[in-house]
């Protein structure tokens, strides 16, 4: 659909877009993405570029903000933005967080700008009796989204920064203990960067309570067709499979995913040489 650029806004290193569209504001769920078209008529790129959705309201029909941050010509076009301007827009694309039936103790883990797909998720956890507690970092205190919401709506919020700068000093996998061992957590849902999830997961597993995890990669295409985002992870029958970021996620289980092979195509996964499923579900 097309869309109309409502406001623009920076969020320290970060950058925010509001845009009206009603058709993916009425269908979004927490964990969903959108994908944007770069480029004027003369500059337009192949490929799109994958937006996580920080919020979504009713006005004006139903609006989005996508949050971004400059890593080249596409998103440094798209920081160029202004209201009134119109984006090329699909979504919402792949899937969702899956919400607990019943009140639990869920910590929300996120690094840089992967923290913004969190605050819908805590607001449906909310609804159903939750208790949500926000554990959010990034390498400095510019680079940590949405601090003070989180400190507005949580039983909870803790900071880290990798230098110090704001809240403790390290990465919020280094924090993540004492976390879930204070707020007697039940569940966690994180977002970030791969080495990110790879280590809150490993955390997670240490505890032995799930963690679902929404992966970061790149989406050329969004909707399951270029086969760019495929990452290796763990059926229920045990098997592994290459599955797309943009279409089975990007909301996966994280002790499901092979974190360690992410990038490669383990020799073991179903249609590789090796052929096998070294990994029990």
């Amino acid at each position: 659909m097309t869309g109309t650029v409502l406001t623009t806004r920076r969020v320290d290193a970060y950058h925010a877009l509001t845009v009206v569209a009603p058709g993916i504001a009425e269908r979004y769920r927490p964990g969903h993405f959108v994908s944007v078209a770069v480029g004027g008529a003369h500059t337009s790129m192949i490929t799109r570029r994958a937006l996580t959705v920080h919020d979504v309201k009713p006005d004006y029909g139903g609006t989005v903000e996508l949050v971004f941050t400059v890593r080249g010509p596409g998103t440094a076009w798209l920081a160029e933005r202004r209201a009134r301007d119109t984006l090329d827009l699909v979504g919402p694309l792949g899937r969702p967080f899956p919400l607990p039936r019943d009140p639990v103790h869920c910590v929300l883990v996120g690094a840089e700008y992967g923290s913004a797909v969190l605050f819908p998720v805590a607001d449906a956890l909310m609804e159903r009796g939750c208790r949500v507690d926000f554990l959010l970092g990034g390498a400095s205190a510019d680079r940590v989204f949405g601090a003070m919401r989180a400190r507005r709506m949580a039983e909870t919020t803790t900071l880290t920064t990798e230098d110090g700068s704001l809240g403790l000093r390290g990465k919020v996998a280094d924090a993540l203990p004492s976390v879930i061992a204070d707020t007697r957590a039940d569940a966690v849902y994180a977002c970030g960067p791969m080495e990110t999830l790879r280590a809150v997961t490993a955390v997670a597993i240490e505890f032995d309570i799930p963690v679902q995890v929404a992966v970061e990669e790149s989406m050329a295409c969004g909707i399951g067709v270029c086969m760019t985002c495929v990452i290796p992870v763990i059926g229920d029958d045990g098997a592994t499979r290459m599955v797309r970021a943009c279409a089975e996620g990007p909301v996966f289980r994280g002790e499901r995913v092979r974190f360690e092979d992410v990038g490669t195509i383990p020799f073991d996964a179903l249609g590789a040489p090796g052929g096998g499923a070294r990994h029990a579900g």
